[in-house]
């Protein structure tokens, strides 16, 4: 059932959103439209649909050229990076910035390069249309500063961003992105709770992109 943790012979877990005309975007980023281009119905001897999406819905990777001029783009992310062993970290009151000392608590084992965030966010997921929330989880500039401290590789969250920067400056996004750190978000962690799984995301090989929409399923380990 949804928002029920997965059980353990479940074999994949997917945690990525449904992409459709009903999903939530970022204020400003293009709405999403799936359009028929032919149809058997009318005659036509395929069905084949037209997309028309911008480059961080749903589901979708930040490479560091989103806001690092010269950065990797999507179509050069190593895929070492965005398969292998996560760690999911649960703090379901978030919904706000998390301060760095709320990690700090989860004692995160030492050696943990991909790091999964499950906030209040993930019980969004489960209504349709999804409003955009007044306030959600994500990171602080100091949270994003201990996970490079860390060694972390690539950090996720369950909403459409990172952060929230009112005043537009987006430090977690730069300290993150400037340490090479691959941000992944629009995740729906629904469906898990916390612990360790196998990590198999792979978002489309946008030549020059600077971010790319991407399928990222969990299995249990």
């Amino acid at each position: 059932m949804e928002g029920e943790p997965m059980s353990a012979d479940s074999a994949l877990i997917d945690v990525s959103l449904p992409v459709g005309p009903d999903l939530l975007t970022w204020p400003g980023d293009p709405g999403i439209e799936i359009r028929p281009s032919s149809q058997i119905s009318k005659g036509d001897p395929a069905n084949v649909s037209q997309l028309r999406l911008g480059s961080h819905t749903g589901t979708h990777v930040d490479p560091p050229v989103h806001f690092i001029e010269g950065g990797a783009t999507a179509d050069q992310l190593s895929l070492d990076v965005l398969v292998g062993a996560a760690l999911v970290v649960e703090l379901p009151a978030a919904d706000a910035p998390i301060p760095r000392h709320d990690l700090e608590r989860l004692d995160v084992p030492d050696g943990t390069t991909r790091l999964l965030v499950k906030t209040a966010n993930s019980r969004l997921w489960s209504r349709r249309p999804v409003a955009f929330p007044e306030r959600f989880g994500c990171l602080s500039a100091d949270a994003a500063a201990w996970a490079v401290e860390r060694g972390i590789r690539l950090v996720g969250i369950d909403f459409l961003s990172i952060e929230s920067s009112p005043e537009g400056t987006y430090p977690v996004h730069h300290t993150l992105l400037g340490a090479g750190v691959v941000i992944l978000e629009g995740l729906d962690l629904s469906p898990v709770g916390a612990g360790r799984y196998g990590l198999t995301c792979l978002p489309l090989r946008i030549a020059g992109g600077d971010g790319a929409p991407a399928r990222a399923v969990l299995s249990p380990r």
